[in-house]
Formats: C-alpha cells, structure tokens, sequence
C-alpha cells in the first residue's frame, strides 16, 4: 500500500474514537489532515464537536470542512487531540516538528486529556532522533542560540550538525508565531529527557519537537500483503 493509503487507514481508525460532543485538538501535517478531512465528513452527517487547529493551515482545512472551531481561551480544557508525529518509540516518546507547528502542537496537546498520534509503520523507530529534531528560536541572537543549541546537543551525547531551516523560496522558514527553525541532526538521542530538559533551559529557545509524557496512545498503520494491518500502542 502506498504511504498515503496507510495514512488514511490510521486517521480512519482515529475518527472512529471520535464521539458527539467532544472538543478536540486538530493537529498538522498530512496525516493530520486526512483526519480533519475525515472528520468533516461525519460533522457534516451530523456530528457535533469543536475544534482546537494546531496551525493556520489546519485551521483553514477544518473550516473548509465545516467542522466548528474554537480556542484555547474559549476552550481551555480538551477530550482528544489527535496528530500525526515524525517518529515515535515504544515509549511514546515523540519528534514532532516536520511541519513547523510544533509550538501550537505541543500546546494544545498539554491541553488535552488524551493524545492519540495516527502514522503509518515506518514511524515507529526503536531511537528516536533519526529524523531531524526541530528547535523553534526567536530571531534575535540566532548565531548564539544555535551554538547553545549545539552545546546542549553535544553534552547530551548527540552531537550532530544544525541547519536552519528555509522555505520553499530559499528564504528563512517563518513559523505561525513569527520564529525560526532550527533542525538538528543527532541521528539517535540516547536521553530523551535530558536533551528536552538541556533545550528547554536555554535562552532564546522557543520551543523543541521533544514530545515527551504527551502522547497516551498511537494508531499506525503497517503495510501488509492483504492491506493495512493497525497496531495500537498505549491507550486509545
């Protein structure tokens, strides 16, 4: 099955944990948005909830969808966020970050009772940090909050190199909050938890893609010969 298959099959799954009158957090990125479209559908066969999006562009989706949308001010307080991750372990320890939301992410996760990550298999790793681990930064001070950064990576025991992350256009990758990001290259973090907590401490440092005591279950969907085969991990 293709990627894109696999994905659908997770959020399917997801949208079925769904139930009326819900408040949800809506994640980013492109099996966060097959969710949103899926959930769409079922809001427009009557399904009521309210939505927290996680970035502009899920915002426009959801509303497109015609899936009612709400704050975190308004709605403090939510059931279920669901959102894709770019690699997550048997701990459910996640690096989120891929699609520049993950200050919005984190926050509406940290708001929800239960977080329920959908990908598909190849997600899964036994390490994290194999995929580049995002670290949003204010633009002041760049050149010394990225060797801070490197510093902190390095003391940690994942030293790897750091690259500024660009838009399509070659300029400068603006976050939904006005920040950069900056991408860092481990290839494994052997301590999770001290990395987040070494990051988190540094001036400058907006946020990391160290998703860590966040995520309560996952819904990934394996690529088999009969189809896709889901594997669940935690509690959904």
């Amino acid at each position: 099955m293709s990627a894109a298959a696999l994905k659908r099959a997770a959020a399917a799954r997801a949208v079925d944990l769904v139930q009326d009158g819900m408040r949800l957090g809506l994640g980013t990125g492109s099996t966060a948005a097959i969710f949103v479209e899926l959930l769409g559908a079922r809001v427009r066969d009557g399904l009521s909830v309210v939505g927290v999006p996680t970035s502009e562009a899920t915002h426009r989706a959801a509303e497109a969808a015609g899936i009612a949308l709400t704050t975190l001010d308004e709605t403090p307080e939510l059931d279920l966020t669901v959102d894709g991750a770019d690699e997550i372990d048997g701990q459910l320890r996640l690096i989120k970050g891929g699609g520049g939301a993950l200050l919005r992410e984190k926050i509406v996760a940290a708001a929800s009772r239960r977080m329920v990550v959908i990908a598909d298999g190849t997600k899964q790793v036994a390490t994290l940090g194999r995929f580049p681990l995002p670290v949003e930064v204010v633009p002041f001070g760049l050149g010394a909050t990225r060797r801070a950064v490197a510093q902190a990576l390095a003391r940690a025991g994942c030293p790897g190199e750091i690259t500024l992350r660009t838009g399509p256009d070659g300029a400068a990758f603006l976050t939904d909050g006005g920040h950069l990001i900056l991408d860092a290259h481990p290839g494994r973090i052997p301590d999770p938890e001290a990395l987040a907590a070494a990051l988190a401490a540094l001036p400058g440092v907006v946020e990391h893609g160290l998703f860590l005591g966040l995520c309560t279950g996952a819904i990934l969907a394996a690529d088999e010969s009969a189809g896709a085969r889901l594997v669940t991990l935690g509690t959904v």
